[in-house]
């Protein structure tokens, strides 16, 4: 049943109420962090349109923490609810008691229990009445709840769980509070993930990490690259960006996008811009808020570079300065997959990134669609980026290149996941 709430996200979806259905293909729930935000929840609504494209009946579920906008045409959105984390506790317990050893530190005994127990009750009421085909959930303990909620559930949901960045990067470089159990996380993994029907990297990468980390099947794990470049990105991509520095006549523009937080770099950025200064008459704009952003101002301003340098915080359309930027800067120390290079590639913008552990490789075919360098390395990121202003190529290339990451092409991978067996036996 869908509430009143769930009702009105309905209708916003392209549903009216009291309107007999279409034929449809099996229903498809997605499980994910909101339908506002970051890149992870802008690959949840790609996949929800691109199967709702294809006739599946989607719902997106989500605990709303903020205001969320309306789902996208033709699905419809569930709130959960969440409860306290005590509880979930006790039903990730009930779920595979004799797991007791792996669960005690990451989920049973940690000072502060993953967030995403808190939608475990609700997701196991979910599954109960509403009984979808399929569940598809993003990120670690997303996709640990949706496992524990199908099995306490009782039901033939088959679940598809889809890893979005390196295990043995949280590991070792985590630093907010709780991050100290992704340590004992690869052995909790190894226990749930095959219970799973399939399981999803985004890169080759984070594929190989997880696999190297946990003692998983390789082979079981499928890469699906994320779905970037949808049907109305060049419209969005042409579009006034209402930006004086990308007027024409002005001096090029070095682009960058992200939350301002520490695994994107952005320092690196800065001081190799500073070289870029002493010989060529640029500017950087960085579209992106976070926690970094006084740090980098205060960074920028003993650089003296500030002049040159405009934090210009979140667009909706970053496409519009991708079309017109001189190049596209990724500083990153790690990314599981890097959603802004497909994007700056859709867009044919010149690209200079690091060859941090996957995504930006992978992307750029090892360099053949723009120039990588090694992370933390400010000379080499300079001398790419003066490389790139100085010969830019052709931008046909790129676009094409961007076209391995479309909607639809992640959809068909994600069908031909869903449609064998829909569901399980018994």
């Amino acid at each position: 049943m869908i509430d009143a709430a769930g009702q009105q996200a309905a209708v916003a979806g392209g549903e009216q109420p009291g309107a007999s259905p279409r034929q449809q293909r099996p229903r498809v729930a997605l499980l994910t962090r909101g339908i506002a935000g970051g890149g992870v929840q802008v690959v949840m609504l790609n996949i929800a349109r691109g199967l709702a494209a294809r006739d599946f009946d989607v719902t997106l579920l989500y605990r709303a923490r903020r205001k969320e906008p309306p789902p996208p045409a033709g699905t419809k959105a569930k709130v959960l609810a969440g409860y306290p984390r005590f509880i979930g506790r006790i039903m990730a317990w009930r779920a595979d008691p004799s797991a007791f050893p792996v669960l005690a530190r990451p989920v049973l005994f940690s000072l502060i229990a993953p967030e995403p127990l808190r939608l475990l009750p609700s997701l196991v009421r979910y599954l109960r009445s509403e009984r979808p085909a399929v569940l598809i959930s993003a990120t670690t303990y997303m996709n640990l709840v949706a496992i524990w909620a199908r099995d306490l559930a009782g039901v033939p949901t088959r679940v598809v769980v889809s890893e979005h960045d390196h295990l043995s990067q949280h590991i070792s470089t985590g630093r907010d509070r709780g991050a100290w159990r992704w340590r004992y996380a690869p052995a909790l993994l190894a226990r749930v993930y095959p219970k799973a029907d399939a399981i999803v990297a985004v890169s080759d990468g984070v594929a190989d990490d997880l696999a190297a980390r946990t003692g998983i099947d390789r082979a079981r794990i499928r890469t699906v690259y994320n779905p970037i470049v949808t049907s109305d990105l060049d419209a969005r991509a042409a579009a006034d960006p209402a930006e004086p520095w990308l007027e024409p006549g002005m001096p090029p523009v070095i682009l960058a996008a992200g939350r301002l937080v520490p695994k994107k770099d952005f320092a690196t950025l800065l001081q190799a811009f500073v070289r870029v200064r002493q010989t060529t008459d640029a500017r950087l704009i960085i579209l992106g808020e976070g926690r970094e952003k006084r740090r980098l101002q205060a960074l920028a301003h003993s650089l003296g570079i500030a002049v040159d340098l405009k934090f210009a915080g979140w667009t909706e359309n970053p496409y519009a300065y991708m079309a017109r930027a001189a190049v596209f800067a990724l500083s990153s120390i790690r990314e599981g997959f890097g959603n802004v290079l497909v994007e700056a590639l859709a867009c044919g913008c010149p690209v200079v990134a690091t060859d941090c552990l996957s995504g930006p490789a992978e992307i750029l075919d090892g360099g053949r669609y723009g120039r990588l360098v090694a992370p933390g390395d400010v000379d080499a990121f300079a001398a790419a980026l003066l490389g790139t202003l100085a010969a830019r190529p052709d931008p046909e290339p790129l676009r094409q290149r961007a076209q391995m990451f479309t909607v639809r092409r992640t959809t068909d991978a994600y069908v031909d996941l869903l449609e064998p067996g829909v569901g399980r036996a018994g």
